[in-house]
């Protein structure tokens, strides 16, 4: 016997293990579910939730519109019918639809219809896009719960999903970014740009104002 017999055994064994690894990913892969919704300025939007534990990724967009590939600037003049919007990727067995619903609902201002903080006009607006019936009862009971915490009139529509386009790669994960950025503080890197932005049109202010404890990012 030579020593390519011997180690065939180990091989095989090794291929096996390969393979099981490769099944067990395709369908962790398989079972992660997507919500997509609009909450003023992306950037925060992906901020926030990409800290919630079972979310893999959160990506910067564009949807609700007519224009098909549309870019931050043709979106932010008006006219395409487009918000700023994230589309989240989620693991269901480590959060729930209607957590990162809840959540979505108390990180935003549901009651402003004409923007949110600082950003104003139609691509800032609030929405929650549903691909089928069970996800829009699920969208409509967590605004139903929102609306009856708060006390408030929500003006947060439920909508039928439509085509997500990604933003451009400048705007993705633009809260931890290292590139030097124009902004009127001065040069600054985009992390740093970030905050003073954030902190500058009032969000995190407003949001406790309205939500108080139950704001999920305001202290994070």
């Amino acid at each position: 016997m030579t020593l390519f017999d011997d180690l065939k055994p180990l091989a095989l064994a090794l291929l096996i293990a390969i393979a099981g690894i490769a099944r067990c990913g395709s369908a962790s892969a398989a079972d992660l579910q997507t919500l997509t919704v609009a909450g003023g300025c992306f950037w925060c939007v992906e901020a926030d939730f990409e800290k919630v534990d079972g979310v893999t990724e959160a990506v910067s967009g564009f949807t609700g519109g007519t224009l098909n590939n549309p870019s931050y600037k043709t979106v932010t003049a008006g006219g395409t019918g487009h918000y700023e919007a994230v589309e989240i990727t989620f693991d269901p067995a480590i959060v729930s639809r209607e957590t990162l619903l809840n959540m979505f609902f108390r990180s935003v201002d549901p009651t402003d219809a004409g923007g949110q903080f600082c950003d104003r006009g139609p691509s800032y607006r609030t929405a929650v896009f549903v691909s089928n019936q069970g996800e829009m009862a699920l969208a409509e009971q967590a605004k139903a719960k929102a609306m009856a915490d708060l006390g408030q009139e929500i003006v947060t529509p439920v909508l039928s999903a439509k085509p997500f386009y990604p933003a451009d790669e400048y705007h993705q994960n633009y809260y931890k970014g290292s590139k030097i950025v124009l902004t009127r503080f001065g040069p600054k890197r985009q992390a740093s740009a970030y905050k003073l932005y954030r902190k500058g049109c009032g969000r995190d202010k407003r949001v406790k104002e309205l939500w108080g404890n139950d704001a999920p990012f305001v202290h994070s």
